[in-house]
């Protein structure tokens, strides 16, 4: 990567993401509403438009079609004055006169591509439609070939079925229109049938029928087309669900509110469901006419609390802090299907995304590059012809760069991720305008501010992650770093299980280990600057951290008894002290809950064994030596690997990441790169500033 590339950096939440979300208008209903008011008789005024590259094409290709577009971005607002169905006097005089197609370049905008194209047929002359190569690769044969039904003559400049395109036809005559049967397929895309019904008003009518042996995709979009034609004076009969006229008449000027985006929407949604708090979206509701507002009832399913109001719509977190995977058919809203992958990847159980098989011949192959991205970063997700499989397993998760391969929604909804882990950075950030060009923004301003429950809580930074995740020593630096007490508090399920074995008791015996740490007098305190553990007045400090400790710590502290007697002592020592770095397996989830920050510390199992061995071989004077022996590494990865599987699934507070927690992952990260990042985590934390924008790095 070049030295000085625009990457997107995303500094995680720590507190949640509350507020009302400032949404741009939808770009769906914007592009049918300028070609609309393009077509009509008169003005028109637009309010609550999205401007983004998408919507930029369809101005620029109505304008080409002899509309006058006034542009107002601060007010959100197009003023229109359309052409009647016609095409003006001195549009036609200018292109003959230059002897040369009028052009119209539709940018990346399939919308722009697919509606204007049906419009230009019938309005008759010859038009040159094109588009950037992203937009080319995309299939058009369907609608190619129902333009030629209908008398056009249709030439592919480039590859078959695709842009670049010339297109030659009669104007259609008013008197000798006649009402056309189109039959169309609607499985590739739902913007062929729209496409036909938009300018189904300029041939006099039209009879658009879905070729039902194909199943379409996208429905909800048909239905949006229908709603805004009819705001604009069209007349359109819906015969039944693949059936559509467009009766003999023609567009008329009109006033007109865009809803905001709901595709938009499904991001911010997310974020709550995923980080905690509540977001709230206006002007979105149950009598939206976007189908993309189904997305927060399959967040609904997972969990989270949703409610659905006439004008609004409001996410909050799962009440149990939990989101669950489910099987969702997205056929209807496929945009919202990487928002999802997303999420999916910490809701617990195997999610499965279905029905989008289509979505591959989009700005990118949504399935398989989606699935591609998450596996990069430690999701186990697979590739379904028809969807995609998400396995959710958080301890996996990982850093790194994400390759948004020019599509502004893989962008987006991987951002999401950035919110939960800590070094997910975006390739490419720039690529979200063409849909959202403010969505950096409007995530950030979401940001949580801390909130203590009451006057008596104490500032505490919670650190858990599984063995040999390096939080022992991560914790001791951060705690320094931030001059902050600092508590191990392993070193007292350690100091218990010492306490046990030397006691010659059992440490499957729930009572007697009990007792033993209800009596035991574990004293853990700093002497010049390293921990010392004392248990009933003897050192216990090197003891703890024998191979026998190892391997029966997981047992003691998974007796329940134990850990509520621990739990109480942990929240004493942090009450006493006035807060502090605490470490160990449920810190953030029982003992803490409430903590100021949360982190979840992880690495690659492998990368958890070679240090472990590398600390083992250094306190034997063999530094160097273990940590290189492939097969001792991979022993004790297998080890470690069944030891998470062990505490994830005990029945008392199991490990698992924190409701708000942010995974950090060290697996290539230095104990000074881990501590930087959890206490700029803190400070952005307690002072309630964060960013997520794109920005030049060096180097990276």
């Amino acid at each position: 990567m070049s030295t000085g590339r625009v990457i997107g950096v995303i500094d995680p939440f720590t507190n949640g993401a509350s507020g009302t979300a400032l949404l741009p208008g939808s770009k769906s209903i914007t592009n049918r509403a300028v070609l609309c008011a393009a077509l009509a008789t008169g003005r028109s005024t637009l309010d609550g438009v999205l401007f983004a590259d998408d919507t930029d094409a369809m101005i620029e290709a109505v304008t080409a079609l002899g509309a006058v577009v006034r542009v107002n971005r601060g007010k959100r607002r197009l003023v229109i004055d359309g052409v009647g169905g016609r095409q003006p006097e001195s549009v036609g005089a200018a292109r003959s006169a230059a002897g040369a197609p009028m052009k119209v370049h539709a940018r990346s905008s399939g919308t722009t591509a697919r509606f204007v194209l049906p419009v230009v047929a019938a309005l008759g002359g010859r038009w040159l439609l094109d588009g950037d190569p992203q937009l080319r690769a995309r299939p058009q044969d369907d609608l190619l070939a129902a333009q030629r039904s209908l008398g056009a003559k249709v030439r592919e400049l480039g590859e078959h079925g695709c842009l670049p395109i010339e297109v030659s036809s009669a104007r259609v005559d008013d008197a000798a229109a006649m009402l056309h049967h189109i039959r169309i397929r609607a499985d590739a895309s739902s913007q062929y049938a729209s496409g036909m019904l938009l300018a189904g008003p300029l041939r006099g009518g039209i009879h658009v029928e879905i070729a039902s042996e194909f199943d379409a995709v996208s429905r909800p979009y048909i239905d949006m087309t229908v709603a805004v034609m009819e705001a604009f004076g069209a007349i359109v009969t819906v015969l039944s669900e693949n059936r559509f006229v467009v009766t003999e008449g023609s567009y008329r000027a009109t006033d007109y509110v865009i809803e905001p985006d709901a595709s938009a929407a499904s991001y911010v949604w997310a974020a709550a469901a995923m980080c905690g708090g509540a977001v709230r979206v206006e002007g979105l509701g149950s009598r939206s006419i976007q189908g993309d507002v189904r997305f927060a009832e399959v967040l609904g399913e997972m969990g989270a609390d949703v409610t659905v109001a006439d004008d609004s719509i409001s996410v909050g977190a799962p009440p149990s802090g939990t989101l669950h995977a489910g099987s969702f058919d997205l056929r209807d809203f496929s945009d919202t299907a990487q928002t999802l992958a997303a999420v999916a990847a910490f809701a617990d159980g195997t999610t499965s995304i279905e029905g989008i098989g289509f979505i591959r011949r989009k700005e990118t192959d949504r399935i398989g590059n989606t699935a591609t991205e998450l596996a990069k970063r430690g999701v186990d997700a697979e590739a379904e012809p028809d969807g995609i499989t998400v396995r959710a397993n958080s301890f996996g998760l990982r850093a790194g760069l994400v390759d948004c391969h020019g599509d502004h929604r893989m962008a987006m909804a991987m951002s999401l991720m950035g919110l939960r882990v800590a070094g997910i950075d975006i390739d490419d950030p720039d690529c979200v305008a063409k849909t959202f060009p403010d969505f950096f923004d409007v995530l950030e301003a979401l940001r949580g501010s801390p909130e203590l429950t009451s006057e008596a809580q104490v500032p505490v930074v919670a650190i858990d992650g599984p063995a040999a995740s390096g939080k022992s020593s991560v914790a001791r630096a951060v705690a320094s770093e931030l001059q902050m007490d600092y508590l191990d508090t392993g070193a007292m399920y350690r100091a218990v299980a010492w306490a046990t074995l030397g006691a010659g008791v059992d440490v499957g015996d729930v009572a007697a280990v009990a007792k033993i740490a209800r009596n035991a007098d574990i004293a853990i305190s700093s002497v010049s600057g390293t921990q010392q553990v004392t248990v009933d007045g003897a050192d216990a400090t090197a003891a703890i951290r024998s191979a026998e400790v190892d391997r029966s710590v997981s047992v003691v502290a998974a007796n329940p008894q134990v850990r509520w007697v621990l739990t109480r002592r942990q929240r004493d020592w942090a009450n006493r002290v006035g807060g502090g770095v605490m470490e160990g397996r449920d810190i953030g989830s029982v003992v803490f809950p409430d903590a100021v920050v949360k982190v979840f510390l992880t690495a690659a199992p492998a990368e958890r064994a070679r240090r472990r061995l590398a600390q083992q071989a250094d306190s034997h004077d063999r530094a160097g030596e273990a940590s290189h022996d492939d097969g001792a590494v991979a022993a004790l990865a297998a080890e470690l690997s069944e030891r998470d599987r062990l505490d994830s699934g005990r029945a008392d507070s199991p490990l698992r990441v924190a409701h708000r927690a942010v995974i950090v992952d060290t697996s290539e990260l230095s104990q000074n790169e881990a501590v930087e990042i959890i206490a700029a985590m803190y400070r952005r934390a307690a002072g309630g500033e964060g960013s997520i924008r794109p920005r030049p790095l060096q180097g990276r």
